[in-house]
């Protein structure tokens, strides 16, 4: 059998969360060990940490960034205490093997609670951490999103002289191109991005060293100060501390205003795939005016049918980032007094909907949107057996002339250009010049 690091705390949080849930995550319980690290190295230069011990502890944070002692973090994602489960396993993992380490030079004790958790509470240090993973995973994010938006700008080039029908209240509108349509999504994806970065922003602010509710019992000052220069440099994330860090200790709304940002760029992106499975549907029986890459099979039983599985894992991402976020703003809200106790299920939440959110926008922009093409032919025919035409040259022949030919074609079933050009109202050169969409 291996050796175990953790402890009591941990082997009792083990009995009392016994769940079938995920783990809690690598990257979350990293950066907790990364901040155990800026700690010891903050209380040494202080004399508040002696130089045997503080070697031995950042060792020991080193071989758990390096990912040697994974199988020692246990605990589930979903569990009671604010965290202080996850937060007890890591101080313990890094205690025992820091005495380890010390055992063949003389026999000295890391303690995980006098040593590696000295001037800590699990109240500054989960939602500092949090916050950091917050700000890597978004940043990351930001990358993926910029390339959708680019990709869409191509297309909005590429399509740009491709006419077609502009749809309202799925009814006939009026002539736009396909070229502006990609062009809206573009921006939608920018300003989404935007929203995210403003978020961002908040969460530079933490509270450490605020320890168990924000007014820095047992922290010393100068320590303070040590422990954000080191932790900048190991995180390479320009952090400071809040200026209210009991502010920050009892509130999680920096979550939540993350999370919203998050779920709103999924509301427009789950409307972009909307609008992609409409504009592609068919081939033959929908409007068919794009094809989207055939990926696979879409059906045990319908030879040659092809989906849109791509839109359709945005559209589902949409629902789950909007639970997700239902469930941070909850657990935000649950706060009281001194402390938002319900850290762990936003920490599970949020790292679920950045994670996943950036994953499967890499592979939709790649694997769909990259590839999507024009069926100009569909689109020119389905415009102009449409009356959008209409708005258009109304201000020329005049709202009740149009008004009455459009009435004439759709009696008639002819288009819209035959009656105008057969009553003589507009020559074909004349109707063309006025039924250009209009530029952005």
């Amino acid at each position: 059998m291996k050796k175990q690091y953790f402890g009591t705390q941990t082997t009792k949080a083990i009995k009392n969360f016994p769940f079938t849930f995920r783990r809690t995550p690598k990257v979350f319980l990293y950066t907790i060990v990364e901040i155990k690290k800026a700690a010891a190295l903050a209380h040494f230069e202080v004399a508040e940490l002696d130089r045997g011990r503080k070697t031995a502890v950042v060792q020991a944070c080193d071989e758990i960034l390096r990912g040697k002692l994974d199988a020692q973090f246990v605990l589930p994602a979903f569990q009671g205490g604010a965290g202080t489960s996850n937060h007890m396993n890591v101080n313990e993992v890094i205690a025992n093997r820091a005495t380890e380490i010390l055992s063949g030079k003389k026999k000295t004790d890391v303690h995980p609670n006098n040593h590696v958790n000295m001037s800590h509470s699990t109240n500054d240090v989960m939602p500092s951490a949090l916050k950091i993973v917050a700000l890597r995973l978004s940043e990351k994010l930001l990358l993926t999103l910029d390339a959708l938006a680019r990709t869409f700008d191509k297309k909005a080039d590429e399509f740009a002289t491709v006419t077609k029908l502009g749809r309202t209240h799925m009814q006939d509108a009026v002539p736009i191109t396909l070229g502006d349509e990609f062009a809206s999504y573009a921006e939608y994806i920018r300003r989404g991005s935007a929203r995210i970065a403003h978020a961002r922003e908040e969460l530079r602010e933490l509270n450490l060293g605020g320890s168990a509710v924000g007014n820095s019992l047992n922290a010393s000052g100068r320590y303070r100060k040590l422990l954000y220069r080191h932790l900048k440099k190991i995180t390479k994330i320009n952090i400071r501390p809040a200026k209210n860090l009991m502010a920050r200790t009892s509130s999680d709304t920096d979550f939540v205003a993350l999370s919203q940002a998050l779920a709103a760029l999924c509301v427009d992106l789950s409307k972009i795939a909307n609008d992609l499975r409409v504009l592609s549907s068919g081939p033959r029986g929908g409007f068919g005016e794009i094809s989207l890459p055939e990926l696979q099979a879409g059906s045990s039983m319908m030879p040659g049918k092809v989906n849109p599985i791509l839109p359709e894992a945005v559209n589902q991402l949409y629902f789950l980032v909007s639970g997700n976020n239902v469930a941070i703003e909850k657990a935000a809200e649950a706060a009281q007094l001194e402390l938002g106790a319900m850290l762990p299920l936003i920490t599970d939440r949020l790292i679920e909907s950045l994670t996943l959110i950036e994953e499967v926008v890499s592979v939709f922009r790649a694997r769909c949107v990259a590839g999507i093409r024009a069926n100009r032919a569909r689109m020119q025919g389905h415009l102009e057996k449409s009356t959008s035409y209409a708005t258009l040259l109304s201000p020329q022949i005049g709202y009740q002339t149009a008004a009455d030919a459009v009435k004439q074609a759709i009696a008639e079933n002819k288009p819209l250009r035959s009656v105008i050009t057969e009553r003589k109202i507009l020559t074909e050169k004349q109707f063309d010049q006025l039924t250009r969409p209009q530029k952005q």
